[in-house]
């Protein structure tokens, strides 16, 4: 039994190690390409004729058809007002429909889950009418409202993880006078640092990716693209043989940040996913 348990350990690490290959292939030759001095979309080979830096030097100094910085900027600047809307609605509404107890209830949850099987691009067309008609239409503050606005939605694993932390913990607070709000805010939250970060990264990404939304709600608003929409434009037949390393150095650039953020919060974020507990 013994010598079993170690052989279907190593041909499970042999087939995850293959699979780890597999997946990092396309991002060593996204690098690689970034990096290449040769101009054109493709090429018969893999490794560049000649490396330089100055398709990343040219993304961000030649921004007369391309303004890649600007790009980055409005991402940002969404994507951190985004995360701190959502996170906090998220959180909200997660503790609402945990620990409280009130009539419609169940209807809310039941509700809201027949909304979230409805794919979000099937309003897509109405949000813009709905947006123009609020005068924030082709703004970055258009697609914050679009990202948060339905944040209440994802209460799911948040729920999951405020539904261990034993309500014992509650009833003692509120022995010593503490309210609903402080026991959020003061106890439960605290508590809760990893569902806090898994909120934070899902939030975030989110508006970093788009592509569908932000191509409705933007149009022609050139100066208002994110980078998604943005870096598309480096791919349309007319530009593709020139830009396209520019475009892979984009790309390299934008999942910089996302990767530093798992980096470093990787343990939070998989307690968040497979929950937690407390002990009372």
């Amino acid at each position: 039994m013994k010598n079993k348990r170690i052989l279907y350990g190593t041909i499970g690490h042999v087939f995850l190690s293959v699979l780890s290959v597999i997946w990092l292939l396309p991002v060593a030759w996204l690098i690689l390409q970034s990096f290449r001095g040769e101009p054109g979309a493709f090429t018969s080979y893999v490794w560049p004729k000649q490396l330089t830096f100055d398709n990343y030097i040219k993304l961000f100094t030649e921004t007369s058809l391309f303004n890649f910085p600007r790009w980055f900027m409005n991402t940002l600047f969404v994507a951190i007002f985004t995360t701190i809307i959502t996170t906090i609605v998220v959180l909200l509404t997660s503790y609402a429909f945990s620990r409280l107890r009130f009539k419609m209830r169940q209807p809310y949850m039941n509700l809201i889950l027949v909304l979230g099987m409805f794919p979000g691009f099937m309003s897509m067309t109405a949000i813009y009418h709905l947006i123009k008609a609020m005068g924030l239409g082709q703004s970055l503050y258009a697609l914050i409202l679009v990202y948060s606005g339905g944040a209440a939605m994802g209460y799911y694993i948040s729920k999951g993880f405020f539904d261990t932390i034993p309500y014992a913990i509650d009833e003692s607070a509120m022995l010593d006078g503490a309210t609903k709000n402080q026991i959020f805010w003061k106890i439960t939250l605290p508590m809760s640092k990893p569902i806090v970060i898994y909120t934070i990264l899902t939030s975030f990404i989110a508006p970093w990716v788009d592509f569908i939304f932000v191509s409705v709600i933007m149009r022609d608003s050139y100066q208002n693209y994110t980078v998604a929409l943005g870096l598309y434009q480096m791919l349309t037949r007319e530009n593709i043989s020139k830009y396209f390393t520019q475009f892979c150095a984009g790309a390299v650039i934008v999942a910089i940040p996302i990767t530093i953020l798992f980096i470093f919060m990787q343990k939070y974020y998989v307690s968040g996913v497979t929950g937690g507990s407390v002990k009372g």
